[in-house]
């Protein structure tokens, strides 16, 4: 518990951290078939030319795949921004309302 972040009644936010783990995931996957990639050309027992088609083919998909994770990634990001600035807004406004009972 002790990377979760803290919310104000003291429990935890698990958005925060289900934002970062997408992002690293995502970079995982790309870099992983990266790799795999290059094995696979070396040990290939294809011709090149039809192996390099199966590999654009193989990565347009990973393109695909990683565009489709990180614009998730971006509106979960979105969405815990907003509702963490209404929490804040409301907070302040509740601030404001106690100085300006106290003053």
């Amino acid at each position: 518990m002790a990377d979760e972040e803290r919310t104000p009644r003291g429990g935890t936010d698990r958005g925060a951290e289900a934002g970062r783990g997408l992002g690293g995931f995502a970079a995982g996957i790309f870099f992983g078939a990266l790799i795999g990639a290059g094995i696979a050309l070396m040990f290939a027992p294809e011709s090149g030319e039809k192996a390099r088609r199966r590999l654009r083919r193989r990565l347009e998909r990973l393109r695909e795949e990683t565009a489709d994770g990180l614009e998730r990634a971006g509106a979960s990001t979105r969405r815990d921004l907003a509702r963490r600035r209404k929490r804040l807004e409301a907070g302040i406004e509740r601030a404001a309302d106690r100085a300006r009972d106290i003053l």
